[in-house]
Formats: C-alpha cells, sequence, structure tokens
C-alpha cells in the first residue's frame, strides 16, 4: 500500500481511516462492510467538523492541515522549505496526489445515486462545526478543492504549503484556545472547542480600560514590547469577558489562549517549551486569579513570569483576572510583629506583593456609578429589540439589581436575559 511508504506524514490522526479508503479504492482490499463502516467515519466526521463537498477530499486535506511534522512545521515558522526536507515532502505529496486522484463513486459499482456519490457531493444541513470556526471550516473545504484541482504534484505541494503559512498547522493553527491536562507528568493541550463570541464592541463602557488592554495587545501581536496583564475589580464588570473578546479580535493575526488554573502551575515551565517556537502569540489565561495565605502555588507563577533561570518566550504573554488588587491575602499579623521580627515580617509582605509587580499592566474595573448602570442596561436592551418603554424598563432594572447582586454588567445582562425569557 502507498500509504506505507509516507516518510513525513505517518501516524495521522485518523490512520486507520486513511490507510481503509486506500485500500478499497485501490482494490487491495474487497468492498462490503468495510465500504459502509468508512463511509460511516467520514459522515461522522463532516457533521463534527462542518465539512462538505467532497467528503473524501475534504478528509485528506484534513489529515494535511492537522499533521505537525517537520516539513509543516518549518513551513508555518520560515515559510516554504528547502533542500532534502523540501525533496521528501515532495516524495510524499506525490503519494497524497495519487490518492486524491480517486474517484469514490467507483465503490457504488453499477449502482446508480448510490452512498459514494452522495458523498463525493456531500451537503450539510447546517455548516456550523463543533471544532473549528468558520473560518477555519471553510479554509479547509476550500484547500480540499484547491487541490482536488490541481494538475500537478508541484501545484498540490504549493496549495498545502501556502495553508501552512497562512493558517499554521495541528491543533494550534486550527483551534483558538486551550486547555492544560496533565498525565504522567506530561502536560498536554486539549482544544476548547466552544469559545463565547463576545467582541469588545459588546462590552458598554469601560473604554479606557479596553483601550489600555487593546494597545498591549496590538504590540503584542504585532512582536513588539508588551507587558503582562492584570485585571482587577468588581465582580461583573467584564474582567473575563474582556479576555475573551481578545481573543476573537485578534485570533485571525495569530493569536491564541491557553487557560491555566493555579494548581497546574508547575506544568507552565512544559507548556512553555511548547509553544516557544511556534509562530503564533499565547496569552496563558488565569480567570480568578487569587491565594489563601496558605496556598505556595504562587511562587512557580513568580518564577514563570520573572526571575527564574529560565526565560519566557517572546511569544507569550500572561493575562490574570482577581477580584483582588494584591492576589495573596494578607492579615495584619504580616505587618504588626514585634522588635527582632520587624524584618521578617517586612520580607512577607514583600513577597507577596513582588507577584503583581510582575505584572506590568494593571487595569481596575470598577463596579459602574447608577446612572452607567442605566446605560448599559439601556444599550443592552436596544440590542436583544426590547422595545419597553424607558421608564418602566429602567424601573424593573433598578428592583432586579437591588435583589440580584448590586449594580454590574453582568446584573444588567441577566435582567435582560430574564426579560427575554418572558418574552
Amino acid at each position: 500500500m502507498k500509504t506505507q511508504e509516507l516518510v513525513l506524514y505517518r501516524n495521522l490522526k485518523y490512520q486507520k481511516l486513511f490507510e481503509a479508503m486506500e485500500g478499497l479504492l485501490s482494490g487491495a482490499e474487497e468492498a462490503g462492510e468495510t465500504a459502509y463502516a468508512c463511509a460511516n467515519q467520514l459522515i461522522e466526521l463532516a457533521v463534527t467538523y462542518g465539512f462538505e463537498g467532497n467528503l473524501y477530499h475534504c478528509f485528506l486535506a484534513f489529515c494535511l492541515a492537522n499533521h505537525e511534522n517537520a516539513y509543516s512545521t518549518s513551513c508555518e515558522i520560515l515559510g516554504p522549505a528547502e533542500g532534502s526536507l523540501f525533496l521528501l515532502a515532495q516524495h510524499d505529496f506525490e503519494i497524497f496526489k495519487k490518492l486524491y486522484d480517486y474517484d469514490i463513486r467507483i465503490l457504488d459499482g453499477k449502482a446508480e445515486d448510490g452512498i459514494w456519490s452522495l458523498i463525493a457531493d456531500y451537503r450539510a444541513a447546517k455548516e456550523n462545526s463543533r471544532v473549528f470556526n468558520k473560518r477555519i471550516r471553510d479554509r479547509i473545504v476550500e484547500l480540499a478543492v484547491s487541490l482536488e484541482r490541481a494538475q500537478t504534484t508541484a501545484e498540490f505541494q504549493g496549495d498545502v504549503t501556502q495553508f501552512y503559512k497562512e493558517f499554521g498547522v495541528g491543533k494550534f493553527g486550527l483551534n483558538k484556545a486551550f486547555r492544560i491536562l496533565e498525565k504522567d507528568e506530561q502536560a498536554y493541550m486539549e482544544p476548547i472547542t466552544s469559545i463565547e463570541h463576545v467582541y469588545l464592541k459588546d462590552l458598554v463602557g469601560y473604554e479606557i480600560q479596553k483601550k489600555k488592554l487593546i494597545d498591549n495587545t496590538e504590540a503584542f501581536v504585532e512582536g513588539r514590547e508588551a507587558n503582562n496583564v492584570l485585571l482587577y475589580g468588581d465582580a461583573g464588570t467584564g474582567k473575563s469577558s474582556s479576555i475573551k473578546a481578545i481573543l476573537n479580535q485578534y485570533y485571525d493575526r495569530g493569536l491564541r489562549i491557553i487557560e491555566v488554573y493555579k494548581h497546574q502551575f508547575k506544568a507552565l515551565s512544559d507548556v512553555l517549551e511548547q509553544v516557544k517556537d511556534r509562530n503564533y502569540k499565547f496569552i496563558i489565561y488565569m480567570d480568578d486569579l487569587s491565594f489563601e495565605e496558605s496556598e505556595l502555588e504562587y511562587k512557580y507563577l513568580k518564577a514563570i513570569i520573572e526571575g527564574g533561570l529560565g526565560k519566557k518566550p517572546k511569544n507569550v504573554l500572561i493575562y490574570a483576572t482577581s477580584n483582588r488588587r494584591h492576589l495573596i491575602r494578607e492579615s495584619f499579623g504580616d505587618k504588626k510583629q514585634l522588635s527582632d521580627d520587624d524584618i521578617h515580617a517586612n520580607d512577607t509582605v514583600q513577597e507577596k506583593l513582588s507577584l503583581v509587580a510582575r505584572f506590568g499592566v494593571t487595569i481596575y474595573y470598577g463596579a459602574p456609578e447608577p446612572k452607567e448602570f442605566k446605560t448599559i442596561v439601556k444599550a443592552l436592551a436596544e440590542r436583544n429589540g426590547i422595545t419597553m418603554p424607558e421608564e418602566e424598563l429602567l424601573l424593573k432594572a433598578n428592583q432586579w439589581e437591588l435583589s440580584h447582586g448590586g449594580l454590574s454588567g453582568r446584573t444588567a445582562s441577566q435582567f435582560i436575559t430574564s426579560l427575554l425569557s418572558r418574552s
């Protein structure tokens, strides 16, 4: 089988399906039940990833787009590879080109309008994907079509190389957000497939805060110097939503986000090793960050941000949110000591304050004033098509906030949701 002669593109994510399809199309394996099993898998993948058109070609395009190897990662970082690596990739692309040239409709035999004819021209009920955003889904489908039209191996290789250069490769190229999984003392990054589609324009108010965040992130994605950022302040004021919005705004320019919890700080060194040479900008995102006096995880974070022997990669920043300005709970006992213990007490206080000092940009999100709260309510009502008289709307909003957590953007949003649920 030709697939066994591949050099770079081995151990694909769906290797068994890849080999089974070649066996069927080359005649090395009889159809029968295997063909139905392959058809089932292609359809399931179409629903999962939002593919349409020739599902076999979409599958092959996905295999190429998702496989990290010496050639694909080099193209992502440096552009088209040259020398021996180019020739080795050319060998593999010759095999892929032959796989592309198969017409899956031959598996229908003499049957007219058989299942493989449907799979060769698949029309999805919806364009939605449970895994990719629409832009990436569309680009993979477009890649499948362009590879189908390629007349030569050189054209085929050129189309794939351009995809790597423009979109990247593997999980970092095809996803925008990740969480950390730890297994056997190793850190793995798992894609988060459902991200809230919130944008900065959706967040009413806080214009100064948003500008600070935009300016810092803009510098970061452009390769200029940028700072770690701490967003702190009252609950429900849009700190976490601002970071999600930043991801959605700059994703197209190579920004990715990795969500980390404080019990995973030991794994940060491993994470940084995995992302340091990739052609993306990564934000390590820590939501609701705070530490009790007995928790020592903050020491790992301090070393990672600044002060450890290892240098933090230039393509990584840390964005954190917290309801606390100083992150670590302090007690009067830290400051109120007697005689000879005074110097040690000062050391304790300075150690705790030094964590915040490692965030070059701190942005305060305060609870809105009553007038600002009304502005948020009116804006959200208009955005959601609520036509209630303004006086009645604001009266109900005031009644709602008194019993639902006070003045905040979150309270306003929850109030609007309650109105929509009754309409």
